[in-house]
């Protein structure tokens, strides 16, 4: 029985979670917190392309914009209008954070979908980073601008008195789990996505349903482009929300 199971898993031609196994590029194959991953050169990768975007393909300035620039020009715009809508016009002051986040999570989650490539927001340890900073963010301008009156947020002054200890129970419970859904929100969708179109391209050596196999596969990765946009928008909204919070702390 145990032969019989060796062989069933070694004839097995495609693992669909290999693609997201942290690999070093030099060395003997152990993984300390120094090492030159496959992770480190993806993410480099991404800040180079935010880089040549936003840096170099807008340095020109033309009246008549060329692509590089007109993308870079629709991109702020969006970022811009975003947090003058969700988080108000005081809020602006900290948009070179916020446009941050947001380009770089669109490069690394656009730049996962080439092949041989690694989508580093498939990792919690990339996205916890990206959502504990954004907490730590929030926190400490909400208590710099606020004081005490940052508590509020936690008090519902619009609920019967009788309840509201419970409710700032629950208030202060959510705020802490945010940076876990902010993180596990971004790095599940991602890394279901390509999960699946693995899955496809594991099928699509069966001679029998192949067509339909690489229908799939197109039809998903259409799909995950579109993700790969939505998922950072919804990190970068999100952010807002909560820096709305830190700044009107008003439940």
């Amino acid at each position: 029985m145990a032969t019989e199971a060796h062989g069933s898993e070694s004839s097995l031609v495609f693992h669909p979670m290999d693609q997201f196994k942290v690999t070093p590029l030099f060395g003997d194959g152990a993984v300390h917190w120094y090492t030159i991953t496959n992770v480190t050169l993806w993410m480099a990768i991404s800040v180079i392309g935010v880089i040549l975007l936003l840096v170099v393909g807008s340095r020109g300035r033309a009246i008549v914009p060329s692509k590089g620039q007109s993308i870079a020009e629709l991109t702020y715009g969006f970022v811009y209008k975003m947090i003058e809508d969700v988080t108000g016009k005081d809020a602006v002051k900290y948009f070179p954070y916020v446009m941050t986040l947001f380009i770089f999570i669109v490069f690394s989650n656009m730049l996962g979908l080439l092949p041989l490539s690694f989508t580093t927001t498939s990792h919690i340890a990339v996205t916890g980073v990206l959502a504990l900073l954004v907490f730590l963010f929030v926190t400490i301008l909400g208590f710099a601008k606020n004081g005490t009156k940052f508590l509020a947020l936690f008090w519902v002054s619009s609920a019967p008195m009788a309840v509201r200890p419970l409710l700032a129970v629950i208030e202060l419970i959510s705020y802490f789990v945010r940076p876990v859904s902010h993180s596990i929100r971004l790095a599940g969708n991602m890394m279901a996505g390509h999960a699946v179109i693995k899955v496809f391209a594991g099928f699509a050596a069966i001679a029998a349903i192949s067509p339909v196999s690489i229908l799939a596969i197109t039809a998903m990765y259409g799909l995950e482009i579109l993700v790969a946009f939505i998922q950072a928008y919804v990190f970068t909204i999100l952010t807002c929300v909560y820096l709305k919070d830190a700044l009107h702390p008003v439940h």
